[in-house]
């Protein structure tokens, strides 16, 4: 998913600015719009971190920025921002939700499966 430049304004000063090591080691941050547009696209897509396309930061960046950003609760802030975007532009329609489902599958033979 590709951020437009009025939905980054909304967003970029809710993201922490990362932290240098006081040493000056270790590598340099990637920069925050390509990985939060990674974790969007995992996130609208459903697909493992893994099959992160190429054009985004590498899947364990993303990752590990989702983990530090989920835990901080700077993440429910970017989806509210992002969402309360498209409800002003009218490209949400909250008539029409849906609920993310999870199926599990019985263990054969259960006791519950009697003839």
């Amino acid at each position: 998913m590709e951020l437009t430049d009025k939905q980054w304004e909304k967003v970029k000063d809710l993201i922490p600015i990362p932290q240098v090591r006081a040493v000056g080691k270790g590598r340099p941050w990637r920069d925050t719009r390509p990985v939060l547009e990674g974790i969007l696209w995992i996130l609208r897509t459903g697909a493992p971190w893994k099959d992160l396309p190429e054009r985004f930061p590498p899947y364990q960046t993303c990752h590990r920025r989702f983990q530090q950003w989920q835990k901080a609760g700077v993440l429910q802030q970017i989806i509210a921002g992002l969402a309360k975007d498209l409800h002003e532009r009218g490209d949400v329609d909250l008539s029409e939700c849906f609920i993310d489902g999870t199926f599990c599958m019985a263990k054969k033979g259960g006791s519950c499966w009697k003839d």
